[in-house]
């Protein structure tokens, strides 16, 4: 079983992807609803979080963990790398090696790299720290609320991000890193307002998973992918989001936060 864990919804996009690319592997996802966003939380208290989730999928059968939150994937990879022997994949390393790759050929050479994300993850300089030193970082806090509030995919939305992203030199970038899990959800309107730019964003962490699964081909022997998904809180804005990233309804168990140690 593969375990995924995210702040909140975003995550889900992750799954998404790691479902299409391997479709006999099990997952667990926990959203951690009731304490989210991790965007404006301290380090402490996100490495905190991230290390009870973390407890609470290897202890239900978890050979690996996905850290499918930005936030997370910053401030407490490296701290749940020294605490648990299974790997920890994180979503930020694949996307900078995603990134480097597309902007070393074609029309992106010679270009700059711009990482959009949360202000935590941007304030973190956990991308910037593995890209050219003129790549461009901005702070976007106001699209996860445009996504949870089901803008995506209209014209207020497209103008939002549009205004956001109206300081970045536009025909310079020639890769844009979606670093936030929410974002993928705001493709198309990033996409239009920079056109000019290739997008990668959290599903780049599937070249990981690819390594971890070769090594361990017993955990892809199902018929087919399994998914299991849990919560810290429940809410009707969770479970149409849900379904509208993956396609269909699914069901979920709630634990609330404190349980996520027993």
């Amino acid at each position: 079983m593969i375990g995924v864990f995210d702040s909140g919804i975003g995550g889900l996009t992750v799954v998404k992807t790691l479902q299409k690319k391997f479709p006999k592997a099990n997952f667990l996802y926990l959203g951690d609803v009731a304490r989210m966003p991790y965007g404006n939380k301290s380090a402490a208290t996100v490495v905190e979080y991230s290390r009870e989730i973390t407890r609470y999928l290897v202890a239900s059968g978890a050979k690996l963990i996905v850290i499918a939150c930005n936030t997370a994937s910053a401030f407490a990879a490296d701290a749940l790398r020294e605490e648990f022997s299974m790997p920890i994949v994180d979503v930020i390393a694949p996307a900078v090696r995603e990134a480097r790759r597309i902007g070393g050929k074609g029309k992106q050479k010679n270009k700059k790299i711009a990482v959009l994300g949360t202000r935590g993850t941007i304030a973190s300089g956990a991308y910037q720290k593995g890209l050219p030193g003129d790549t461009l970082a901005l702070a976007c806090p106001i699209f996860v609320p445009l996504v949870e509030e089901n803008y995506a995919g209209t014209k207020e939305g497209k103008a939002v991000v549009a205004h956001v992203l109206r300081p970045l030199p536009k025909k310079n970038i020639g890769t844009v890193i979606l670093g936030c899990t929410h974002y993928p959800l705001l493709r198309s309107e990033i996409a239009a307002a920079m056109p000019h730019a290739k997008l990668v964003d959290s599903s780049a962490v599937a070249s990981d998973v690819a390594a971890f699964i070769k090594l361990n081909p017993d955990i892809t022997k199902g018929d087919r992918s399994k998914l299991e998904v849990v919560v810290t809180d429940r809410t009707e804005h969770f479970e149409k989001m849900a379904g509208k990233i993956l396609g269909k309804n699914i069901k979920f168990k709630v634990i609330a936060p404190e349980e996520l140690n027993k």
